[in-house]
Formats: structure tokens, sequence, C-alpha cells
């Protein structure tokens, strides 16, 4: 598989048609591959929850568009309640020679998509068995 233009327009393509407006192209070679790779073609509008991963980094590469990658530090309120506060907003664009960024390991994040854009994802552990958690204020 080559990684070139007809292949992203045809993930933006399968994007639209996807309520969520986002799709993705797994990069595994197996099943059994214990690792999250994939491609996640994302279009301006698309809402990915506030998540992190406690047991690995996640690494991002943006291949085309722009975004914005958002880290958010936990805070305790005076009556106990959690929260979230923006600590960091990293603006990934390829023009400008921002190509990725790593997220650390348990930190909370989130995308804001401001062009159609497309990432490669890597981190440990396969989706849904990895420990992610979403954020919910509690």
């Amino acid at each position: 598989m080559t990684i070139n233009q007809e292949l992203l327009e045809r993930l933006f393509e399968a994007a639209k048609g996807n309520p969520r407006l986002r799709t993705n192209l797994d990069l595994r070679t197996s099943a059994e591959d214990g690792s999250q790779r994939m491609l996640n073609a994302m279009l301006p509008g698309t809402e990915v929850a506030i998540h992190r991963h406690p047991m690995s980094n996640e690494n991002v590469i943006l291949i085309k568009g722009r975004l914005d990658e958002v880290l958010y530090e936990e805070v305790t309120l005076a009556d106990g309640k959690v929260t979230l506060k923006e600590a960091e907003r990293i603006h990934l664009c390829p023009e400008d020679g921002a190509y990725g960024c790593q997220v650390p390991k348990g930190v909370w994040h989130t995308v804001e998509v401001i062009e159609p854009s497309v990432i490669y994802e890597g981190k440990d552990g396969k989706y849904g068995e990895d420990g992610s958690e979403v954020f919910e204020p509690r």
C-alpha cells in the first residue's frame, strides 16, 4: 500500500459519508498485533471526545490538513468536583513545518479539525483493550 493523494481522497470521501465526519484505516499487519496504528481522516465539525490513554503515549503525525491537538489538565474545584482546563494547544500544519506531536501517557486530549485532515496515530495497546478513558465530569 502506498499512502498517496488518491488514498487520502478515498478516506475523505468515506469520512463525508460517516455521521461522525471521520473514518480510519487500520495499518496493523494482523489482528494479533497489540498496537494501534492507523490513518484517521477527519473533517471539520467532527467531535472527538476528550480522552486519555493511561498505559501509552500517543504519537500523532499530520499527513495532510490543519488541526489543533488540545491537551488538558485536571482541576479539582472547591466543591470537590473535577473538571478540565486547557493546558496546551499544539497547532499542526505541514505547510508551516509543524508535523506532529506526542501526547504523553495519561494526558487528557482531543483534536479540533480546522480543515480536512489525515493523521497517523500510533500507540501501544489494541483499541478497546488499552484502558483508554473518556472524560466524564465528576
